[in-house]
């Protein structure tokens, strides 16, 4: 059913906004990465081998980090990262077993090499399994348990329906304040900064308000132990840093601004780390405590909490419809113009292709235009499955 509502304010017109984001080195971050890295490799190994996808979900990872000796001059990891992974996934099809460890591990080490510097699998990381196969209320066995590759579902399966209830939001254009804030996380953690400043870590988490027009930002980024010498270094280092960081900002059209940098060497103690993460020293991510599907966590728009990394890409709606309905509101936005909202609503065992409900608020285009889109959106769940599996879609 969709509905179509006009009163749609921009945030822009709001006093006072707040936005964060949490780099790809946050301990959060990388359990959403490492989760949905787990459901890709495990969908394309059941593909490969199979012809199919079997049942699965990953959404339960924990990281809980290592230890390390700092100091000036010097990182090194001396206990390792562990990965906890609860979930339910089959082990086997028939007679043929699916390396389950095997594919948690390499998704996990794939993720974290790419988000750390220096990170050594082989002495760097332990991972725990907590998945099981254990058939559901009201499922048949062959569920998590399937007798052969007939019991998997294939790519382009029709006749699929929701895994779940669930309740969906999305919303268009960005703001200034979430533009610059997503921008700067991700000027920091690309691949031309790290390769200018190599002592820089990844464990990037900017801050963000905006009271009317003047802006105020906070940016936490450690450096790499083994790369600054003194205090006196980090400083300088961190000052050339901050420089560029404001005329970024600077660039992106905001004139009055403020910048708060690394607010924890306010104790005298400079921002170190082994690797590039605090997960160097015992912090613990989670799955689903950070960035929404827009790459931001914005309390002050519409925000599912659902957390899609890891589940199943093939009928699991809190991860589909998550998705459809950020992009949805990015072709309302750019088809008719003005702030676009939507909302999906779905409940378990609703057909793919019929969400229960779908809501548009945007001020202007007609209605059978937006029809249209909507209708073209939810007709593309087995694009989105295939997206998901094929080449990936960042959640955070």
């Amino acid at each position: 059913m969709l509905s179509i509502q006009r009163d749609c304010p921009s945030i822009e017109d709001q006093p006072y906004e707040l936005v964060e984001r949490k780099g790809v080195g946050h301990p959060d971050t990388m359990c959403d990465a490492m989760a949905e890295r787990m459901s890709r490799y495990y969908s394309l190994h059941c593909l490969k081998e199979f012809g199919g996808v079997a049942h699965h979900w990953f959404d339960k990872v924990t990281l809980y980090g290592g230890g390390a000796e700092i100091d000036y001059g010097r990182g090194e990891l001396t206990s390792p990262y562990r990965v906890k992974v609860f979930g339910k996934a089959a082990y086997r099809v028939g007679d043929v077993e699916i390396p389950v460890q095997d594919i948690m591990f390499r998704a996990a080490s794939d993720t974290l090499s790419e988000v750390t510097t220096g990170f050594d699998p082989g002495r760097h990381l332990v991972v725990e399994l907590g998945v099981v196969d254990h058939q559901g209320s009201g499922r048949r066995a062959s569920r998590y348990q399937p007798a052969g590759p007939q019991d998997l579902i294939p790519l382009r399966s029709t006749g699929l329906v929701s895994n779940d209830t669930n309740l969906l939001h999305g919303y268009a254009p960005l703001s200034r304040l979430e533009n610059v804030v997503l921008e700067l996380e991700r000027l920091v953690n690309g691949t031309d900064f790290k390769q200018r400043h190599r002592d820089s870590g990844w464990d990037v988490k900017v801050f963000g308000s905006r009271r009317d027009n003047a802006f105020s930002l906070v940016v936490n980024m450690p450096f790499l132990a083994a790369r600054i010498e003194s205090m006196d270094q980090y400083w300088a280092r961190k000052a050339t840093i901050q420089r560029e960081l404001e005329e970024f900002v600077t660039s992106q059209g905001i004139q009055d601004f403020r910048m708060l940098m690394n607010a924890t060497d306010r104790n005298g103690r400079p921002y170190l780390t082994a690797l590039g993460s605090v997960a160097d020293t015992g912090d613990v991510g989670v799955v689903g405590r950070g960035n929404r599907v827009n790459g931001l966590i914005t309390p002050m728009r519409p925000m599912s909490i659902e957390a899609p990394a890891g589940k199943n890409p093939l009928d699991h709606t809190g991860k589909i419809y998550n998705v459809m309905a950020m992009r949805l509101a990015r072709q309302v936005h750019e088809t008719f113009g003005g702030p676009a909202q939507v909302h999906i609503f779905t409940s378990k065992e609703a057909p793919l292709e019929r969400p229960d409900e779908v809501v548009v608020t945007t001020p202007q285009g007609d209605g059978p235009a937006i029809e249209a889109l909507v209708d073209a959106a939810v007709a593309g769940t087995a694009d989105l499955t295939v997206e998901f599996i094929k080449t990936g879609i960042a959640l955070w």
